[in-house]
């Protein structure tokens, strides 16, 4: 028996992809991807129960590239660090660690999917990137952003959701919006985040979901966009190029191979433009400074 909550994958598609329960019917079961930003309808006997999550195919791939995540970033921060001595000029690595502050940029994350936006909280602080975010449905998603952007003043701008192409429609034109379920409402709330700030360098711009039209969001002035391929992304692909871009130094570019590699759908389902990084330095650090009195 199927209940709202289990853990399921669909007989059809080869249980390529784990699901959650979110309502049900007697016939018909209602589900959101786990790990991936699909939300799909199904009937009850296309379903197999998941026993053990932690052995499937999504749950492995997801830890194992959050975990390298993790470690590429702090890495990056640990060369970065001795950069800035080098750049301080100091000899003493601990005391001159304690002379500056840290700024990494400022990240306004908006999502389609309360669940998704858990989750991704809970990645951006376990790298220690920082940010605010906010639920909305992804139509009220423009309107929403003529508030929080000269309210928060982000560094940079996450707008994701749910998307997808609208199935069975005749004459599907893969270049229209009109073929897409949020792909037209991420653009809208694109073009008014570059209403409110049109250099690309100082507001950076990671938007799509799932299958959305990355031609269209990259044209309204994303810096990265899904899905170059169409295909489903993982939940926290958005993530893991922003926390990148905030961790990367205003003086540097962010290294798009480098960067898109840290993503689980890769190439196929993220894109952009070269970009500079949102991270800076300052000194001298007033915390220390008022320790040492």
């Amino acid at each position: 028996m199927m209940n709202r909550g289990d853990l399921v994958t669909r007989k059809s598609y080869g249980e390529d992809v784990v699901f959650e329960i979110i309502d049900i019917n007697r016939q018909n079961a209602f589900l959101s991807g786990v790990e991936y930003r699909l939300v799909a309808d199904s009937p009850i006997m296309d379903l197999n129960k998941v026993i053990d999550y932690r052995s499937t195919k999504d749950y492995m791939r997801s830890h194992t590239k959050v975990q390298q995540t993790q470690r590429l970033i702090e890495r990056y921060r640990r060369v970065q660090q001795e950069t800035n001595l080098h750049i301080l000029g100091g000899q003493d690595k601990e005391e001159e660690l304690k002379s500056y502050f840290e700024v990494p940029g400022k990240v306004l994350h908006l999502d389609g999917d309360s669940r998704y936006l858990t989750k991704s909280l809970d990645l951006y602080n376990k790298l220690r990137v920082p940010v605010e975010g906010h639920y909305f449905r992804e139509k009220d998603m423009p309107e929403q952003l003529y508030d929080l952007l000269p309210t928060v003043k982000p560094d940079i701008l996450v707008i994701t959701g749910h998307d997808s192409m609208i199935k069975n429609r005749r004459n599907r034109d893969d270049y229209s919006l009109d073929s897409y379920k949020n792909s037209r409402n991420f653009a809208k709330a694109v073009k008014i985040a570059r209403e409110y700030e049109k250099n690309k360098d100082t507001l950076m711009i990671v938007a799509g979901a799932c299958q959305s039209h990355f031609e269209a969001l990259l044209q309204a002035g994303a810096n990265f966009a899904s899905s170059p391929q169409r295909i489903l992304i993982h939940a926290l692909d958005p993530v893991q190029i922003a926390s990148k871009i905030s961790y990367t130094s205003i003086k540097d570019t962010v290294n798009m191979s480098d960067v898109i590699s840290y993503t689980i759908s890769g190439i196929k389902g993220i894109g952009g433009i070269e970009s500079r990084g949102s991270y800076r330095i300052g000194l001298p650090n007033i915390k220390n400074s008022e320790n040492n009195h």
